[in-house]
């Protein structure tokens, strides 16, 4: 649909616009510590219907990383959608999800290689929290053969203070 009236979905990703910090925890494997690293992340808009998320980091182990998040609405299916890409992999992670009843948070549905190492795929899902206006989290987590979810990764992020 050309020139969509913007909805209250939309609106609710302008949330996510602006500067922020981000310290995130990942799982390091059974036995391990679990590894930190920092970063930052610039959201901006795309019209009124879409953000774009362009972050750095530090990843576990040394090194940098770059990543890019897109997250709109469409109201057609009435689903969040949205893509996920990093320099530290060549995997686009594709997104689809719908705002729980407090409209405070955001699972975002994806699927993609395992990260077993086996060669298969599996079932992701990463949740945004708003904690408040200038504090949000993003959890990830891997569905479990039981059904259940395991979080392996949770970044803290917070809004740069001019």
């Amino acid at each position: 649909m050309m020139n969509p009236e913007p909805q209250a979905q939309h609106r609710w990703l302008q949330q996510l616009l602006g500067d922020w910090t981000c310290e995130s925890t990942c799982d390091a494997g059974p036995g391990e510590p679990p590894m930190t690293t920092t970063g930052t992340e610039h959201v901006r808009q795309l019209g009124d219907l879409w953000v774009l998320g362009e972050g750095t980091g530090t990843l576990p182990g040394g090194g940098n990383a770059r990543m890019l998040i897109t997250l709109g609405y469409d109201p057609e299916k009435a689903v969040f959608i949205g893509t996920w890409i990093g320099s530290m992999m060549t995997h686009m992670w594709v997104y689809r999800g719908t705002l729980d009843a407090t409209e405070k948070v955001l699972p975002l549905e994806t699927e993609g290689p395992s990260f077993a190492g086996d060669g298969g795929t599996a079932k992701y899902r990463d949740t945004i929290t708003l904690l408040g206006p200038d504090e949000r989290t993003l959890t990830s987590s891997t569905q479990q053969p039981d059904g259940s979810w395991k979080e392996f990764m949770k970044a803290t992020y917070r809004r740069k203070t001019s």
